[in-house]
């Protein structure tokens, strides 16, 4: 199977170790690229709707490229943490230029992994939840799992043993 993995976050920190758990475990079965957002120059959408006419977005950027591995994915992993209660903007720029290609996006196997400082019943974690539960339903997404997790320092997650013997396992049982 082919994953892409979408980084929301632009430092090495909780998220990335959350994403490295993860792909150790799906990596032995799967083909897996991890999609960094801040690495790339991608325009917000002005929605002109253009590409529903087109193939694709009209920004000469790395939208088009970016877009086609996702769709070309079986699965995606969407990974971001809490910012200001929501999404990192680095994550939704490339979810809104995905309106570009978004009936090539249904059906598509996902999982959601949101790390942030506050204790997991935080509201913040239901909001971004409810945000990526909209867009499943729209789009007949099959969400394989959706987790999120509570860290502050920059290496808590990776010291906890049992939440990086869960991501690996949930990687191992991607299909």
């Amino acid at each position: 199977m082919k994953i892409i993995v979408i980084n929301g976050s632009a430092r090495k920190g909780n998220t990335l170790t959350a994403i490295n758990a993860f792909v150790k475990g799906a990596g032995e079965k799967n083909e897996i690229e991890i999609i960094a957002p801040d690495k790339l120059n991608i325009s917000p959408c002005m929605g002109c709707g253009v590409c529903q006419c087109h193939k694709g977005c009209v920004a000469k950027d790395d939208t088009n490229p970016t877009i086609d591995k996702i769709a070309a994915a079986d699965m995606i992993l969407f990974a971001t943490p809490v910012y200001w209660w929501g999404m990192t903007g680095q994550l939704k720029l490339v979810i809104d230029k995905c309106y570009c290609r978004g009936m090539q996006m249904k059906g598509k196997k996902v999982g959601f992994i949101v790390v942030g400082g506050a204790s997991t019943d935080n509201i913040q974690y239901e909001l971004i939840g409810k945000q990526f539960e909209c867009m499943a339903e729209y789009l007949s997404w099959d969400i394989l799992f959706s987790k999120s997790y509570s860290a502050n320092g920059k290496d808590e997650l990776a010291e906890n043993a049992d939440v990086m013997e869960e991501l690996e396992t949930l990687g191992k049982n991607v299909k």
